[in-house]
């Protein structure tokens, strides 16, 4: 039981991880149209390197292959892509603003999660 409650957990960890990439393939004209207006260019190498980069860390996350590895690569990858995508302090103040700054702190949370499964990975791989 509580491997699948493991598993379950590291799975919604990675849910967002999944489903951007899914998203992303099944409009790639959207995925082109995001990386340039965040100016990441060439935008298709950068949202086909998206799209494989999370998939893959998401997958070794899920099968327990270098999960510390992956979980400091997508804690990485989000801390980047959080200072890019959501500049709430060059908002003004208003709901958009109060909605960038929670989004800001709550991928703040996600990397703090993928710390802790690296910690973990790494701890349980001494005892």
């Amino acid at each position: 039981m509580a491997g699948a409650v493991r598993f379950l957990a590291l799975l919604l960890l990675c849910a967002a991880y999944i489903q951007g990439p899914v998203t992303k393939i099944l409009d790639f004209p959207g995925a082109l149209a995001e990386m340039t207006h965040f100016g990441l260019t060439p935008a298709p190498l950068f949202a086909v390197g998206v799209i494989v980069f999370e998939l893959a860390m998401s997958a070794l996350i899920l099968i327990g292959r270098w999960r510390w590895l992956a979980a400091l690569a997508l804690a990485g990858f989000t801390l980047v892509a959080t200072f890019i995508a959501i500049r709430f302090w060059e908002l003004p103040a208003g709901q958009g603003r109060m909605m960038a700054t929670n989004s800001f702190f709550e991928h703040l949370g996600l990397i703090g999660g993928f710390l802790l499964v690296a910690l973990d990975d790494l701890t349980w791989k001494k005892a």
